[in-house]
């Protein structure tokens, strides 16, 4: 299985409260992965629909604030991709946080 994930295979973060071993193929830092570890809520995914409307409003705001000249275009076009990528679900599994 291609997403399975290594045993052992983490990379190690640092933040305010110290180091934090997190996943090797995680998107996410140490203040998330303290979250996945310390709230474990309801152990449900957010919802898809969820997922994709961060992405589409992400997107948006990329476009907004290029055109306010707030961001510069070469930045824009890599979070438009990243977010339009987000909306497609390819990245489900990089919002591990309970709903």
């Amino acid at each position: 299985m291609a997403s399975a994930r290594k045993k052992n295979a983490y990379r190690i973060e640092h933040d305010s409260m110290g180091e934090l071993r997190v996943p090797a193929d995680a998107l996410w830092g140490a203040q998330t992965q303290r979250a996945v570890e310390n709230f474990p809520i309801s152990g449900r995914p957010l919802p898809r629909g969820f997922i994709r409307a961060l992405g589409l409003i992400k997107a948006s705001a990329a476009d907004i604030n290029v055109a306010l000249g707030l961001l510069p275009k070469g930045k824009a076009r890599a979070i438009r991709a990243a977010a339009l990528e987000v909306a497609a679900g390819n990245h489900d599994a990089q919002f591990p946080i309970d709903t």
